[in-house]
């Protein structure tokens, strides 16, 4: 916990300075453009993006992107597919950029919010999943989402998300309390929702039982300010479900490993779109002449991918898919069985324990290096 500073409201010099220093860049590289895209999602946005950046002959080296409540978050990292280095001439960043708001506006809706943006190669570029949330927040992903309401009292026996904040007066905080699953990186998506929304954390208590975790924080919003209305409680809540939300995955997860080559993301992306699948997570990066990676996909309608369809993509893809995943609760995890093939052709159900499991611990030592993000 941090500690109280003398006076109330008053922010410790060392926690104003620890503030604005720039998140130390991980699991991104700096040697690469960056593409940021924003908006609502629908089937097939992927295939577009990609298939826009092979056609403008733009090697994708690492891609990542979330779905969350219909809108999209998407980071890729490419650059020049003949030149081999990133992208610096502005004449082409501009051909780039102008492609890409041409294929995301191609079936926009009146009042649409989209954004695209290209950044050039930086040393202090953020890091991808921190720079993720900030994407997603921009865009109020986090409108539509509600826990569980002020009747559910049984937290002990309910899986929902649950967030409580009240205020104490004496000191001056924010008393919030969550309730959730317990899973990878809760901690540091939490913090993210509050730092995005300029509150500090001065006190916090974190603990976890089986399968739920248990926050307490006592913030206060960075200008020292302690003034509160019901609307900003409601939408601190509101933040903190949707950071919480947004990791999780749902559908079938495929693992894929295969040769790196120009317009792979496109080729994997196109297949999927013409089998009607619907892409809801994407995690991609490549390592000299390997490119490793993980998608999530569901139905056009957003519901579980009928596995004969993805043994049909499996197929057509190659032997580049590793595992596909399915977890019984919806969302992908490696503790999932895994569906393959036998040796007879036949779809069958694995032992927890998979290849994939393995070749994500040994790569996740190189994620820095290629933009890979370990779910």
């Amino acid at each position: 916990a941090l500690s109280d500073p003398r006076r109330r409201g008053e922010i410790p010099k060392e926690l104003r300075t620890c503030l604005k220093r720039d998140v130390k860049p991980c699991h991104v590289s700096t040697e690469h453009t960056a593409l940021e895209t924003t908006g609502r999602d629908r089937p097939g946005l992927m295939s577009e993006i990609s298939a826009a950046l092979y056609e403008l002959r733009c090697h994708v080296t690492a891609a990542v992107a979330w779905t969350h409540n219909a809108r999209v978050a998407c980071i890729i990292h490419i650059e020049d597919g003949l030149m081999r280095g990133p992208i610096m001439a502005s004449k082409k960043l501009a051909q780039v950029h102008e492609k890409l708001e041409s294929v995301v506006e191609a079936h926009h809706e009146s009042g649409e919010r989209w954004s695209v943006r290209l950044t050039a190669p930086a040393v202090g570029r953020t890091h991808t999943e921190r720079r993720l949330h900030q994407l997603m927040y921009a865009d109020r992903d986090y409108k539509q989402c509600q826990g569980c309401d002020g009747s559910c009292r049984q937290w002990n026996g309910c899986t929902n998300t649950h967030v409580t904040i009240e205020a104490c007066r004496e000191k001056g905080y924010l008393v919030v309390n969550i309730r959730c699953r317990d899973r990878t990186k809760l901690l540091f998506d939490t913090v993210c929702a509050l730092t995005d929304m300029q509150y500090v954390v001065f006190h916090a208590a974190i603990s976890s039982k089986g399968t739920m975790a248990d926050q307490e924080y006592f913030i206060r919003r960075q200008d020292g300010c302690s003034s509160n209305t019901q609307s900003e409680r409601e939408k601190l809540a509101q933040c903190l479900i949707a950071a919480i939300e947004r990791r999780e995955s749902h559908g079938l997860r495929l693992d894929i490993c295969t040769q790196n080559k120009m317009g792979l993301l496109s080729d994997v992306t196109r297949v999927f779109r013409e089998n009607g699948l619907s892409i809801t997570r994407v995690e991609i990066g490549t390592q000299g002449e390997r490119a490793t990676g993980t998608f999530h996909v569901t139905d056009a309608s957003g519901h579980e991918a009928d596995l004969r369809t993805v043994e049909l993509v499996r197929q057509e893809i190659g032997g580049s898919v590793l595992r596909v995943y399915r977890s019984p609760n919806g969302t992908s995890r490696a503790s999932s069985s895994s569906i393959s093939r036998n040796s007879s052709g036949e779809v069958e159900e694995r032992a927890k324990f998979s290849l994939g499991n393995l070749l994500w611990s040994q790569l996740e030592r190189f994620s820095e290096n290629f933009g890979f993000i370990k779910s």
